[in-house]
């Protein structure tokens, strides 16, 4: 077994949380083996490993589009920086081309995190949907983050699962906006079939899709049963029973997140006879262990 030690000589803190003592962490292959929920005594934020004491619990860590406070959001040096920080599961987006190909990217425009408007200025407002993936190759993906970054591209979903692979990293996979792009639910499990990632292995262990489309999370449980999925957002308590015939995780902002609607979730378990999960995002610089543990949740996206 591939293991990875590190050993910390020094306090460690999580935004305004300090733990002083030292301690070693272990990362296994195996870790992945257990999914966002079976690793749940290791968590990592600035690239900082934490091991707590015995008897204690750390939430999970997903990195939020791949390590994006260390590399350009979405793209493969993001996703390789999550990995030499010990991350092994990554979350980011998943968008259609103007001629049909899938590629990973956050925000619905390229503006942003591409340099689109320099190098086709006349095509505002730079939707996604309007260019073809011939057209957004072409595109510097990296300079707006930092100069080191300059000629990183916007990535396919083939060219980023592959270096999930290569990693052996786990995915949570966002279908971004999947209502403007009508089948885009079968299209991507084709393609995570095709990329082998559909196999036992990866189902049972490295792979969730989630989205804020409730009928699009329904309906890849309906094309593919044993995929889990998850819902973003914080459902009505009074939903929560019918989204669990569909869904593993329930997925929302942190500060959406209240000690009863949390005891609610856990009071179902999901399609696949496990307990519903919580993984929060947009989390803040100022949460600490406790903060986050006390809200109820597995982990964040972060």
């Amino acid at each position: 077994m591939l293991r990875r030690s590190v050993r910390i000589r020094r306090p460690l803190r999580i935004a305004s949380g300090a733990f002083a003592f030292v301690v070693t962490v272990t990362v296994a292959s195996s870790a992945l083996a257990s999914g966002p929920d079976g690793n749940q005594r290791l968590a990592t934020r600035g690239g900082t490993f934490v091991s707590l004491q015995a008897g204690q619990s750390a939430p999970f860590v997903i990195a939020h589009r791949g390590a994006s406070r260390y590399a350009p959001e979405n793209t493969l040096a993001a996703v390789d920086s999550a990995h030499r920080r010990g991350l092994v599961w990554v979350e980011n987006d998943v968008q259609r081309t103007k001629d049909g190909r899938l590629i990973v990217m956050h925000d619905t425009t390229l503006n942003r995190t591409t340099n689109a408007a320099k190098v086709f200025p006349r095509r505002a407002p730079w939707r996604v949907r309007d260019f073809t993936a011939a057209e957004i190759a072409r595109l510097d993906a990296g300079s707006w983050f930092g100069k080191r970054f300059a000629g990183e591209r916007v990535p396919t979903l083939a060219d980023y699962l592959r270096r999930l692979d290569r990693n052996q990293q786990g995915l949570l996979l966002e279908l971004k906006v999947p209502e403007q792009y009508p089948g885009i639910e079968l299209q991507t499990l084709r393609e995570l079939r095709a990329l082998g990632w559909l196999n036992p292995a990866h189902i049972s262990n490295r792979l969730v899709i989630q989205s804020f489309c409730v009928r699009c999370v329904k309906r890849v449980h309906q094309l593919m049963p044993q995929v889990r999925t998850g819902i973003l957002g914080r459902p009505p308590v009074n939903k929560l029973r019918r989204y669990a015939r569909f869904a593993d995780q329930i997925n929302p902002r942190m500060s959406d997140v209240g000690s009863r609607w949390a005891q609610a979730v856990h009071r179902l378990h999901g399609p696949h006879g496990r307990r519903l999960e919580i993984y929060a995002w947009d989390v803040g610089a100022t949460a600490t262990v406790r903060a986050v543990r006390g809200r109820g949740v597995e982990g964040v996206i972060d």
